[in-house]
């Protein structure tokens, strides 16, 4: 109910009729696999250097279905941070304005919702772009990867600690790791995690139900 009114909300508070589309229905068992390389961790004052998303249908990653796309950041790159997301100025020659990069995502992801890791940084720092752009925060439903993992490993871990890195979940889950590290892999292996948990939910369900 609460969601609902919040939803209404911001969709009256939408600048450009043009992304009303985002306030549709998903189309059924769709899903937009994310993640972000960014300067920095903190939303306010940080940038979104990469995007990377796929699509997932009807339990498969749609591979055919990806995007993957590079942002002009508006200074000069940290090297600190060149560490973490890999990215130096000349991986960014061909970057496009953060503007084009958000319009376009937008048209990507439609109403589905937006699975991934640690998603709420992802969805806040696109958030501070589609402000500007469009008036709202990014109003599709996230999905958490590490929450979905947490909520099945405590049924069997007597509430003890869970290593939620996401290495030890693709471990866990026998995964493999994509070689390079970047936004679009990223959002990849979280594609690949989210389906292999939501199939170990349907079989725990279904077990519970035989009880």
């Amino acid at each position: 109910m609460f969601k609902n009114l919040i939803r209404k909300w911001q969709r009256k508070k939408l600048l450009d009729k043009k992304y009303d589309f985002l306030f549709d229905e998903a189309p059924y068992g769709e899903f937009i696999s994310l993640d972000c390389e960014t300067t920095g961790l903190n939303p306010k004052k940080d940038e979104i250097l990469s995007i990377g998303a796929v699509l997932i249908k009807e339990n498969k990653v749609l591979m055919r279905k990806t995007f993957n796309i590079f942002l002009k950041p508006s200074k000069n790159i940290n090297p600190e941070s060149i560490k973490v997301h890999l990215l130096r100025e000349i991986d960014l020659q061909n970057a496009i304005e953060p503007d084009d990069a958000i319009y376009k995502l937008l048209e990507f992801i439609g109403s589905r919702p937006i699975v991934g890791y640690y998603i709420e940084f992802d969805m806040s720092i696109i958030s501070k772009y589609t402000k500007q752009l469009i008036g709202i925060k990014l109003p599709n439903e996230a999905i958490e990867v590490s929450g979905m993992y947490y909520d099945i490993r405590k049924s069997t871990e007597n509430y003890g600690f869970i290593d939620l890195k996401f290495d030890t979940i693709m471990k866990f889950l026998d995964i493999p790791v994509l070689g390079k590290h970047d936004a679009l892999n990223d959002a990849i292996m979280t594609s690949m995690i989210f389906l292999k948990l939501k199939e170990i939910q349907k079989q725990n369900n279904s077990q519970k139900n035989k009880l």
